[in-house]
């Protein structure tokens, strides 16, 4: 996972496949996951190309979840200025 990817390239995967999403600096691919999400295909859509670490925690995700996290994981985000979240401007 030596990839680093920005808020922007983050913010241009929001269709159901091709899905990117934030959690705990982590950018992941949900993509090929979605089908076996428990909680639906629309909460992971409705977090796509966004920070869902909120969405996440907010849950109480399972330790079993957690380690899912790690399999989905593509790239860490890069939190350098001029890479902000579009949605903090």
């Amino acid at each position: 996972m030596s990839r680093t990817l920005t808020y922007a390239d983050v913010a241009a995967h929001t269709a159901r496949h091709d899905l990117y999403v934030i959690i705990h600096s982590k950018v992941l691919d949900l993509s090929k996951f979605i089908d076996e999400h428990p909680g639906g295909e629309e909460v992971l859509v409705d977090q796509g190309g966004k920070d869902a670490t909120d969405a996440f925690e907010d849950v109480g995700h399972s330790a079993d979840a957690r380690r899912i996290l790690d399999t989905l994981a593509i790239g860490t985000l890069d939190r350098r200025v001029g890479s902000q979240d579009s949605s903090a401007l």
